[in-house]
């Protein structure tokens, strides 16, 4: 299971070279069972993961026995609930790409409760009319540049697109970019074009190669996968030793912050290392990923995904485990209350027909047997990282005009505020200060009035660029909220 250096010949071989997309064929009934084995692997590895959430930073797990099993069924959680808001409207509206105005609806209609860190946070700047992928500029939400989410909001994608990495990847960032930016994007790619990947291919080696070929070369997220492949072959049968090297090289804080449990450099680290000890054994795979712990439940379900799209339904299904065909709804206000794992299946299914005809394929006849003709594509990096002072001129360039419009003649308090808080962020405060006294005075009264905004910016945001932009509020005339807001 070496790792190529060359990142020729991806896909079990079957794709030409760059530049001539050769087609395949493959039953209708076998991609549907890959779409299906997956999301019960990302299911199973969400729901049995929860208990070894956050566990185990400082020293691995020791999970010695693992069985499947969702003996009530699954329920929605931020690993799989935050896709499933998007896949429903994608069904219904026939759209894989929905507008950033439509999403932020979406947001506003039907997430306001359990989410955390990065969702919390651009969830209050919705509120003040910023939309995506603002909501998922560092400049604008500190948590971006690390956030998880680049990777447990993305497997969906990787389900839908099989055999097509590269549309996986770009479906992925339109949706994680809500959220997150810089290496959580290359994060976004890596695990969609593995997921897609994993329709073709019957072996570890050749889905991790194909993420793989999905990141920028100089990412870190790049350098992290290449750290755990050498450390897996120096260190086959010991992976606790791999785990202690990359706690060692990737832990920033010593563990105490946020961003040594939540960030995609360890989780996607500990991901790529279970999905290679674990060796396509599905339930040794989660095993493992909840042993090298950290953010344990979004990572299993990340490597759940994989080996359930290589094994598929039946293979899991046969097995004998206990799972319930439930998907309750205990989190997401105005969506479906009798969704079933095999509905939630559907609609991915349904999607990824959309996804292979849209992407030049087909769905055809043949012998009595219903067939997929799809466009294979090669992995590789559509989005190369921006770097932050390429991102800050653009932005600035771009917001500087309408933010001092809302500060000086903002039509609603909404407006001030929303210019207030960009101002900050983009370090035009005290300039709009100087020139507008009175009307800036106004807009920080405006923006003070948003209690959960204020919560997330001066309690619960991560170092460091969360005290940076403390430090910007505090100066630009903001105080800290008396009392934090409560949160469901």
């Amino acid at each position: 299971m070496r790792i190529s250096t060359l990142l020729l010949a991806m896909l079990m071989g079957a794709i030409a070279a760059a530049g001539a997309p050769r087609t395949i064929e493959l039953p209708a009934d076998t991609v549907h069972d890959k779409i299906r084995g997956g999301l019960l692997g990302q299911i199973l590895g969400d729901l049995n993961g929860l208990k070894h959430e956050m566990k185990y930073i400082a020293e691995p797990g020791n999970v010695e026995r693992y069985t499947p099993a969702l003996p009530e069924g699954a329920w929605t959680d931020d690993d799989t609930d935050i896709e499933w808001v998007y896949i429903v409207e994608m069904q219904r509206s026939r759209r894989l790409l929905l507008p950033p105005a439509r999403i932020a609806e979406l947001w506003k209609a039907h997430i306001n409760r359990r989410i955390w860190c990065s969702h919390r946070y651009l969830r209050q700047l919705l509120d003040l009319g910023i939309e995506p992928p603002l909501t998922g500029r560092v400049q604008i939400n500190p948590w971006a540049d690390f956030n998880l989410s680049g990777q447990f909001a993305a497997e969906s994608w990787g389900l839908i697109s099989p055999g097509m990495p590269r549309t996986a990847a770009r479906i992925g960032l339109h949706y994680t970019h809500v959220s997150i930016d810089g290496e959580p994007a290359q994060a976004t790619q890596l695990f969609t074009a593995m997921i897609a990947a994993a329709f073709l291919a019957d072996d570890v080696g050749r889905v991790v190669e194909a993420g793989v070929a999905a990141l920028d070369p100089r990412s870190q997220m790049r350098r992290v996968v290449a750290d755990v492949i050498h450390w897996q072959q120096q260190n086959p049968g010991d992976w606790r030793a791999t785990r202690r090297l990359i706690r060692d090289r990737y832990s920033l804080y010593g563990g105490s912050d946020v961003r040594d449990r939540n960030g995609v450099m360890l989780n996607g680290a500990a991901t790529i290392a279970a999905l290679l000890y674990g060796r396509r054994d599905f339930a040794e795979t989660l095993r493992q990923a909840f042993n090298f712990g950290w953010d344990a439940d979004n990572n299993a379900a990340t490597a759940g995904t994989v080996i359930g799209v290589m094994r598929g339904q039946r293979w899991i299904r046969g097995q004998g485990w206990e799972i319930q065909d439930r998907f309750r709804n205990t989190s997401r206000d105005g969506m479906p209350m009798d969704e079933t794992i095999t509905r939630f299946g559907d609609r991915l299914v349904a999607l990824a027909e959309r996804v292979i005809h849209e992407n030049g394929g087909a769905r055809l006849q043949s012998r009595g047997q219903t067939l997929y003709r799809i466009r294979v594509q090669e992995p590789a990096n559509i989005e190369p990282l921006v770097d932050a002072a390429t991102r800050d001129r653009e932005l600035k360039a771009g917001l500087r005009a309408g933010i001092e419009r809302g500060i000086v003649r903002g039509a609603s308090a909404e407006e001030r505020a929303r210019a207030a808080y960009l101002a900050i962020c983009l370090d035009q405060a005290s300039a709009l200060k100087a020139r507008h006294p009175a009307q800036w005075e106004q807009a920080t009264v405006a923006l003070s009035a948003y209690p959960k905004l204020m919560h997330v910016l001066f309690f619960d945001s991560p170092l460091p660029a969360g005290e940076r932009l403390r430090e910007k509020a505090i100066a630009a005339g903001l105080r800290p909220p008396a009392q934090k807001a409560q949160f469901q």
